[in-house]
């Protein structure tokens, strides 16, 4: 009986690590100051607020009436705020099940009918027609060699509109080739990381 109570107290700790939630909050626009769920799950890292603050004021005269693609959603932060503020719609492209379904919950509890989630790969979502996008969110998984291969597949397609902004958050000291087109508006580091703005 001891051991059989231990089997079940040893699964009910590893779910319950397994389904550890966490929160972030929408700092400006329409829903400012609501509080969201995501699952923390493995290369799942929400924008911090400071980095989320910089980058909006940076798109303060661009977001408003913006097709946004949040490429690495995750626990859609970015985009969430994007549409808080403004933005026409969000495509919100994320491969984790789990952090897909938190994500889809919180577009619906916020009735945000103009997110719309796409449970799938970033290099086949990017391989797909869909029209052009004015903003483009990169934030992906650190560590993985993603970065330079995503810039390099979004360069060949015909996914941004003229003039289209692209923001990139990579880890720090990271070399990757940035296509000749990609215009350099704003750089900042924090902590481990870097987050740059380019104009196509």
């Amino acid at each position: 009986m001891a051991n059989r109570e231990k089997f079940f107290e040893q699964n009910r700790r590893s779910n319950k690590s397994n389904n550890k939630s966490g929160q972030f909050r929408i700092i400006g626009g329409l829903w400012k100051g609501r509080k969201l769920k995501f699952f923390e799950v493995e290369g799942l890292r929400p924008s911090l607020d400071r980095i989320r603050e910089t980058l909006f004021n940076w798109l303060q005269t661009d977001i408003r009436g913006a097709r946004c693609l949040d490429l690495f959603a995750g626990s859609g932060a970015i985009g969430i705020e994007a549409l808080s503020r403004g933005a026409a719609s969000v495509d919100f492209v994320e491969l984790n099940k789990k952090a897909a379904r938190q994500l889809e919950s919180n577009i619906g509890l916020l009735q945000a009918d103009d997110g719309n989630l796409h449970h799938q790969d970033a290099k086949q979502f990017l391989s797909q027609e869909h029209q052009p996008y004015d903003v483009v969110f990169l934030d992906p998984p650190f560590h993985k060699g993603l970065a330079q291969e995503i810039v390099g597949q979004l360069a060949q397609t015909n996914l941004l509109a003229e003039g289209a902004l692209v923001y990139l958050e990579i880890e720090q000291n990271l070399e990757i080739d940035i296509p000749d087109n990609w215009e350099l508006l704003k750089d900042k580091k924090a902590g481990q990381l870097q987050y740059r703005l380019y104009r196509v």
